[in-house]
């Protein structure tokens, strides 16, 4: 029998396909979403006592198809009283549950939904935030962590977002040419959140999400399929494979994280590896250059080191220095510290860290202090790395995270405590 956290799990790998066929028949992406939620909230109630149906996506479909159908019509009966204007209504046809709609949730129908999600009207972060919820199923708690903002904030941005959605009229299908750049760049950024939240887990017991870095990567492929001769579709998709291939070396058999520098390397999926380094070097050859192309490129030479001394940190350095310039972030300003220290020694590496203790995005961030840690321990500083170690293990919620920042601490040497 299923059990409730796999009951859990299916339905989250479930909402985003229900939604795209709701969506494709109906539209309404507003209402669609609270049809899917209620369907939703009726199978966690349901499925543990009574069992989960022999088909659970169809069940899900039909149910959330009913509470929407119900929805407009009660919203379409309201209409009509107010205005007394039949041709304010919609017709009925528009509203029926389709005798097929089970059938209508094929992979080729998430690429409208997404670009749906970033429609021009809404601000770079709300076409973000509605298409994680929408179609990468990530919960609002989730996505607010990826944008460091409290929850409550982004709740009410991606309310915001359906219901600017729902007052352009916006029609489920591909956007026009002209839109398409706009809109295809904010598709890309979401979906490197949604493999950054798979990749490394905001919080929980668990480092990685193999579920949710295969959702990305697949409808990446997706959006590549459409548009193979784009460099930043074809640089995120390479991005994607050459990180997804360390996946197995991350972790040890209980769990914990095992860093890159450590890890096996012969545990790395090799084909994954060959598929991403064809795939940039062909790009870069070829297609004018962005962010996405630049960390792929870092990526394949990490991936093209047998040995983690084997690495080229100069090359590296060079492309992070790169993609400060092409796309400035304190992220990657961070790891050009990192870099840095690799090439020129621990203190040019803390020396570029001061300007990004002062940067708010960071300041609390787990990142900044272990990576100070990892520096000061290479420099010397055993207190002072301590210190680090154990601030950015109070500051991560991920477990994992936190049981290797306080080993790392714990095995720093006694007797050079000042």
């Amino acid at each position: 029998m299923i059990t409730d956290a796999g009951v859990a799990d299916l339905l989250r790998r479930s909402a985003p396909k229900v939604l795209v066929a709701l969506v494709r028949h109906h539209g309404h992406v507003d209402v669609a979403e609270d049809a899917v939620q209620e369907a939703l909230l009726a199978a966690a109630t349901q499925w543990p006592e009574q069992g989960v149906p022999a088909n659970p996506l169809n069940w899900l479909i039909t149910v959330a198809s009913r509470r929407m159908v119900d929805q407009l019509r009660s919203e379409q009966a309201r209409r009509r009283r107010e205005s007394n204007a039949a041709s304010m209504a919609l017709p009925d046809e528009h509203i029926a549950p389709p005798a097929d709609v089970v059938d209508a949730h094929s992979d080729d129908d998430t690429l409208p939904l997404l670009f749906l999600c970033c429609h021009p009207e809404l601000s770079p972060a709300s076409q973000v935030a509605l298409t994680l919820r929408a179609v990468g199923g990530l919960s609002t708690a989730q996505i607010a962590r990826a944008f460091l903002v409290p929850e409550a904030t982004m709740a009410q941005r991606i309310s915001r977002a359906k219901q600017r959605i729902k007052s352009t009229g916006a029609r489920f299908g591909l956007p026009p040419d002209d839109e398409r750049e706009e809109r295809l760049r904010a598709v890309l950024h979401v979906l490197y959140l949604i493999f950054n939240e798979g990749y490394t887990t905001t919080s929980g017991p668990d480092l990685q999400s193999a579920e949710l870095t295969g959702e990305a990567i697949r409808l990446t492929r997706l959006v590549h399929g459409l548009l193979a001769d784009d460099g930043e579709v074809c640089g995120l998709l390479a991005l994607m494979l050459l990180c997804e291939a360390r996946r197995p070396a991350r972790t040890g058999p209980d769990g914990e994280l095992i860093p890159l520098a450590e890890q096996d390397r012969g545990e790395w999926d090799q084909q994954l590896i060959a598929e991403g380094i064809e795939l940039i070097t062909d790009t870069l050859t070829r297609a004018p250059l962005g962010p996405y192309q630049v960390q792929a490129a870092i990526a394949a030479v990490h991936a093209e080191a047998a040995r983690a001394e084997d690495t080229d940190w100069q090359q590296v350095l060079a492309l992070y220095e790169l993609l400060e310039k092409l796309a400035p972030n304190p992220m990657a300003s961070l790891s050009r510290a990192v870099a840095a220290a690799m090439v020129h020694g621990p203190d040019a590496g803390l020396a570029l860290l001061e300007p990004l203790s002062a940067d708010g995005r960071l300041a609390k961030h787990h990142r900044l202090h272990a990576v100070r840690a990892h520096l000061l321990e290479m420099a010397g500083d055993v207190p002072g790395a301590r210190a680090s170690y154990l601030l950015a293990a109070r500051l991560t919620t991920s477990l994992p995270e936190q049981r290797y920042l306080r080993k790392r601490a714990a095995q720093l040497p006694d007797d050079q405590q000042a």
